[in-house]
């Protein structure tokens, strides 16, 4: 195939050139890499013998369509670029999720002798919660799933966990004693801690930035879990130490899903996993 002979097929994004190698190179993978619209896993990858067309599954995009995994777009795996011509929601979405993690964190630790958390309620009602729901809608607008999925629910997250810490909603008050609350708040905290493990398991072919996020998340949610369910403060403060962890890995994809050549003299390298998809 030469570069003045494309599939015919080729803008309708499917491809019937997948019988064989037919001087094709393809790579496999163990795992899917892609899913079509319809939800069909891909998990061969073919190039055309000059590499300007790429194959998944029984879809074609010019290589210059398609975006490696990168963190500061929260899409961990091999990707179209969207064709709608908008901004990318998820550093906004992020640095709500980033600044509420970080001052609950501090506030476990004890900072400053402070032990109260019930600052964080205005910040986790409106900017970890509004707004990142609102940035987690519209990463359904550009395709990006697995955004939507992890900005909308840890939205939701921090709007109930700002509603514990309103008097007026009445949910700690409702509890006969302080015992029973905490418990409460520690089974509250461990299904969260499955649904971040579940978002971690997702990430093993993105980026390490992506990779340490969720993973100082799964284990701070964890360990503010333990602290409550054990009332352990010392758990609580580890949980706190690696909220903050969590929350300068945060920082730094934000930082790498704002930052261009054209407003910075810098740029942040993707640091894929290792065997993670590149085009």
């Amino acid at each position: 195939m030469t570069d003045n002979s494309l599939p015919q097929d080729l803008e309708k994004g499917n491809s019937s050139h997948l019988q064989g190698n037919n001087g094709y190179s393809s790579t496999e993978f163990d795992q899917p890499q892609l899913q079509e619209s319809t939800g069909n896993p891909i998990t061969k990858i073919t190039t055309s013998p000059n590499g300007d067309i790429i194959y998944l599954g029984n879809q074609s995009f010019h290589r210059h369509e398609l975006v490696n995994a990168f963190a500061g777009d929260l899409n961990p795996g091999l990707h179209r670029q969207p064709f709608r011509p908008m901004g990318n929601p998820v550093p906004l979405g992020l640095s709500g999720f980033a600044v509420c993690c970080f001052v609950v964190s501090l506030v476990n630790l004890q900072t400053r002798g402070v032990e109260n958390v019930k600052i964080i309620a205005s910040c986790a009602l409106f900017f970890g919660g509004v707004i990142e729901v609102i940035a987690g809608l519209w990463c359904l607008v550009i395709e990006n799933t697995f955004a939507a999925t992890a900005l909308g629910s840890y939205g939701g997250f921090w709007m109930s966990y700002g509603a514990l810490n309103i008097d007026a909603f009445g949910i700690v008050s409702s509890y006969k004693t302080q015992e029973e609350y905490t418990n409460a708040l520690g089974l509250f905290l461990a299904a969260w801690f499955i649904f971040s493990f579940l978002m971690w398991l997702c990430t093993f072919k993105a980026t390490w930035p992506f990779f340490i996020l969720f993973f100082f998340l799964w284990t701070f949610i964890l360990m503010l879990s333990i602290g409550y369910l054990e009332n352990s403060t010392g758990c609580i403060k580890a949980g706190g130490a690696l909220g903050i962890l969590a929350t300068f890995t945060a920082f730094y994809i934000i930082l790498a899903g704002v930052v261009t050549n054209s407003n910075s003299y810098f740029t942040i390298p993707a640091l894929p996993m290792p065997g993670a998809p590149t085009v």
